[in-house]
């Protein structure tokens, strides 16, 4: 079935001792490859209670969201150009509110970990490319 319209999803960026979270993706966009952990913003739902609620369904983890600091779309089309999928993600900034709980995969992700900047920098880590993006830009700034 092909969208009517974009769907808004948001993304949680949480940084804990120089390590970043990330899930691998079960679901598109970016299925298979490690991403910030995210998902659609449900009616009623505020991007910050999104991110929230995404991260615990994702990784076990409580998150406490804050302010938005990267924007993009995911589109990705058929063989003859029609839309499959439309997203407007927004990644908001988080914080762990237990950094040291394990980890617990579900819902849309296959696996969640912890990442240092080393482990980002490897060739042969299948991660998104506008989570990388993200990451570099982040790491720039800091």
């Amino acid at each position: 079935m092909y969208p009517d319209a974009p769907r808004v999803a948001v993304g949680a960026v949480v940084i804990h001792r120089d390590k970043v979270l990330l899930v691998l993706r079960n679901q598109a966009p970016a299925k298979g490859l490690w991403a910030i952990p995210g998902g659609s913003v449900e009616l009623g739902e505020t991007l910050k209670t999104a991110a929230e609620r995404e991260v615990l369904e994702e990784t076990g983890l409580r998150v406490r969201a804050g302010e938005v600091i990267y924007t993009f779309d995911a589109i990705q089309c058929d063989p003859e150009g029609r839309v499959q999928y439309h997203y407007v993600i927004i990644d908001l900034l988080a914080e762990a509110l237990d950094p040291d709980q394990p980890l617990h995969a579900d819902d849309d992700a296959r696996d969640a970990a912890w990442f240092s900047l080393a482990d980002l920098s490897n060739p042969s880590l299948p991660i998104s490319p506008t989570t990388l993006d993200l990451l570099q830009s982040l790491m720039k700034a800091a």
